[in-house]
């Protein structure tokens, strides 16, 4: 709505602070929380002075937040109050909390602007926390398979006969959390959960071996084994989910039982280390 002149004073009816009276002095200043107020007009006021109530207009006028007796005020005199009404056809700012559910409309998010794309990290949502609407970043809602890495080997690594070894992954394709290096993942403080681990190596030989194995490592001891093989030219891949700890490493091991020190293939599509936290 527009206005010709000073827009209405809406809502909240208002009590002007008290107001010391100067003798010889008509005017003073009008204010609520020590800040100056402007009524709308002099008939949306109400002025007691000795116990009376003030005529708008032939009893007081006002400019501004200047109010103007129609005769100097006398020692002895005392404004009782002055309330302002502001604008009475219109109800104003509601008063904080005193709206509730039964105050407004299920479709007051009305969603009428689509977000087309993938919503950012720092994107927020509504979320009802006990009863209490909160705003979320997306980022907390869900999360991310974080922290992640994948790291491989292109060159080949001597595996001695008979003892298990740990196997080098020089090469990181990715690390979300820099939390991989010397050949092994540690959780990162404040990153405690469940993890899947996958990771594998690749052995050539021209003779049979009796067993072939990747063990996965924790914290320096071996917890999961891949079944056995005896051919040539095979892989050992070792999965597993792990419920960790912050600062828990994992490594991979590899061992077999060829009769000598055996190579692996240098090939970065064989040889390989990955994991990521589960959400």
């Amino acid at each position: 709505m527009a206005y010709i002149g000073k827009q209405p004073v809406v809502g909240n009816f208002q009590v002007c602070d008290a107001i010391s009276v100067v003798n010889g002095q008509a005017a003073y200043t009008m204010q609520v929380g020590s800040a100056n107020v402007e009524p709308e007009n002099a008939n949306h006021m109400l002025v007691s002075l000795n116990g009376i109530l003030q005529k708008p207009g032939s009893s007081f006028t006002i400019s501004g937040s200047t109010i103007t007796f129609a005769s100097n005020l006398a020692t002895g005199d005392v404004i009782d109050f002055i309330i302002l009404l502001g604008d009475t056809l219109n109800v104003g700012t509601p008063s904080d909390d005193s709206v509730g559910a039964a105050q407004t409309k299920n479709d007051l998010i009305s969603g009428q602007t689509e977000l087309a794309s993938a919503p950012e990290d720092t994107d927020e949502l509504l979320i009802s926390d006990g009863g209490t609407l909160k705003r979320i970043d997306v980022s907390l809602v869900g999360g991310k398979n974080e922290p992640s890495f994948f790291a491989t080997n292109g060159s080949a690594q001597a595996i001695a006969d008979a003892t298990l070894t740990k196997i080098e992954y020089p090469t990181e394709v990715f690390d979300t959390d820099s939390a991989f290096a010397s050949h092994k993942f540690t959780v990162p403080s404040g990153k405690a959960g469940k993890y899947f681990f996958s990771g594998g190596f690749k052995i050539a030989t021209t003779d049979d071996f009796n067993e072939l194995r990747a063990v996965i490592y924790k914290n320096g001891s071996a917890l999961y084994n891949t079944n056995s093989s005896n051919q040539h030219y095979e892989s050992a891949i070792v999965t597993a989910v792990l419920d960790l700890s912050a600062s828990d490493y994992i490594e991979i091991y590899g061992y077999h039982s060829g009769g000598e020190s055996k190579n692996t293939i240098a090939d970065s599509n064989s040889n390989y280390f990955m994991g990521f936290k589960l959400i």
